[in-house]
């Protein structure tokens, strides 16, 4: 049974969407709440599968709290559902660590495949997102990557030092293991020639990582 946590500051929203899934085998409703600091409040005790966030809420936005969730619960998949499709809004979340971005109004087999995909480890995102993204890297796919000394996979690894995490939870995030995460930040620190994870965020922050 996957576990789901609903945050979103309407009521009504909130209710038509747990009635949705409500309909979905293997699909539960743990709690919903109305702001991130509630959803912070609650998870830990929690403990769901699955967080549906919207990103426009009172006090703390989606965006800060997907953040800091993801950060303190790395193995909690947070999938973004809102009424925003700009690059910002999109990359923002991604950023943060969300594992989905899904539009409000999508149909009920999306929304449910989205939870089950997302709850499985995958990232998945609506169509209208992932036409945008398509197109946002088939814009960029001829440009030379930042920090080209470094793999594709170093790049990731580098990138998500500079949010803070460390390598417990890069592991988690990527799906390796602790010592696959630890080679491949030792191979970073070698091939930036840096001493330490301050240093190698500097370099990658100035590299516009």
């Amino acid at each position: 049974m996957i576990r789901v946590l609903l945050v979103d500051d309407h009521a009504g929203f909130r209710a038509g969407l747990r009635t949705l899934l409500a309909t979905a085998e293997g699909i539960e409703v743990a709690d919903e709440v109305s702001s991130g600091e509630q959803a912070l409040a609650v998870v830990g005790r929690l403990q769901p599968d699955v967080v549906l966030m919207d990103l426009t809420m009172p006090g703390m936005g989606g965006v800060a709290a997907t953040g800091k969730l993801v950060r303190d619960h790395p193995h909690i998949r947070v999938v973004v559902l809102s009424m925003s499709d700009d690059d910002d809004s999109v990359f923002a979340a991604m950023r943060a660590g969300a594992r989905g971005y899904v539009l409000k109004g999508a149909r009920r087999a999306e929304l449910v495949r989205a939870v089950q995909a997302a709850a499985d480890g995958e990232a998945i995102f609506g169509p209208a997102i992932a036409a945008r993204l398509v197109g946002y890297f088939a814009g960029r796919e001829s440009a030379e990557p930042a920090l080209p000394a470094l793999t594709r996979r170093e790049r990731e690894v580098l990138a998500l030092m500079a949010e803070r995490l460390t390598n417990p939870q890069i592991a988690a995030r990527l799906g390796l293991s602790h010592k696959t995460v630890r080679n491949h930040v030792s191979a970073v620190f070698t091939k930036l020639r840096v001493n330490d994870r301050s240093e190698a965020i500097t370099r990658a922050r100035q590299a516009g990582l």
